[in-house]
């Protein structure tokens, strides 16, 4: 495996994204494991902290095809994956494929839209395939649904069912930049004479493809698998828990400890790998009990305290 090659990729990505976002370097390299690890992620943070500018930054450095779509009240599920309409000079029905088939897919405000909508997304962002009136259609990889909800506007939304928030491989959020970095975020502005960003493609899609599959063969050494597994076993245990992660966080953490060796030049999983990824990998799937959430104790609280009580093994 080629892991310097591979840095030198990833690094140059970053550094492309790094024209439009100033001060996240940490956010960026989380939004790149999820990326290599091929899921999808989502986005909880205040509006104006350049989610959706973010988004099309990868997209553009990545050379990938990106779509958004609004989410509201009044979105249909065949606004999303499509539907077949009828052409007036053929007379026949023809497949018009909604915005689902692209590689990157943002989902803004996703939980603006009914329930029903929002399953929409359920078959291709596990499946990477929809079914329009009973035709299946694959979606080509890579494929990466970005998800964002505002935590402070909640009139007139709906919370996303636990079923669809477990199929996002990660959670992060943004964050207001510093004041030295809120500056510079001007100064650009003024040199730039407009508000596009230039982004250039540094890498292919071939050659994303090829990285998110070295990921696939980073080693993990068995007693990390068991470290782990005592991760997510341990949010089940907690007493501020009502539902602890499932084996799926353990796959997530598992997917995303891969991406970061790789990232940082390294054909193997650490621990420290392993718990740099793990609150990104866990604080969506884990229900806490209503008296912890009355108290303000979130599952960020709970995954700190996680990870403070498991053992790290030496490897």
């Amino acid at each position: 495996m080629n892991t310097e090659r591979y840095g030198e990729s990833i690094r140059k990505v970053i550094a492309e994204v790094k024209k439009a976002i100033v001060g996240k370097d940490e956010v960026l390299m989380n939004m790149m494991y999820v990326i290599l690890s091929d899921g999808h992620v989502l986005i909880e943070d205040n509006p104006g902290l350049a989610k959706t500018l973010m988004a099309k930054s990868f997209a553009a450095a990545l050379g990938l095809d990106f779509k958004r779509v609004q989410f509201t009240p009044d979105l249909l599920p065949a606004d999303i994956t499509g539907a077949y309409i009828y052409d007036r000079k053929t007379g026949e029905f023809r497949i018009m494929k909604g915005p689902v088939f692209t590689n990157i897919l943002l989902a803004d405000e996703i939980n603006r839209a009914p329930p029903k909508t929002q399953s929409a997304l359920l078959e291709s962002m596990q499946e990477r395939q929809v079914t329009i009136e009973g035709e299946t259609y694959s979606i080509e990889r890579p494929f990466l649904v970005i998800a964002t909800q505002n935590p402070i506007e909640q009139e007139g939304t709906y919370p996303l069912p636990e079923a669809q928030v477990d199929r996002f491989l990660a959670k992060i959020s943004m964050g207001y930049p510093n004041r030295e970095a809120e500056v510079e975020i001007l100064r650009r502005r003024i040199q730039r004479k407009k508000d596009d960003v230039e982004i250039e493609t540094v890498l292919s899609m071939e050659e994303l493809v090829e990285i998110q599959r070295a990921t696939e063969e980073v080693f993990v050494e068995d007693t990390l698998l068991h470290y782990i597994t005592d991760l997510t076993r341990e949010t089940r245990r907690h007493k501020q828990v009502e539902v602890g992660a499932s084996p799926r966080g353990s796959i997530a953490i598992l997917k995303l400890s891969r991406a970061r060796a790789l990232c940082h030049g390294r054909d193997y999983v650490t621990p420290e790998d392993i718990k740099a990824v793990t609150p990104m990998a866990l604080r969506h799937r884990i229900v806490m009990k209503p008296e912890s959430w009355i108290r303000g104790v979130r599952s960020d609280d709970v995954i700190r305290d996680v990870l403070s009580k498991v053992p790290v093994p030496k490897v």
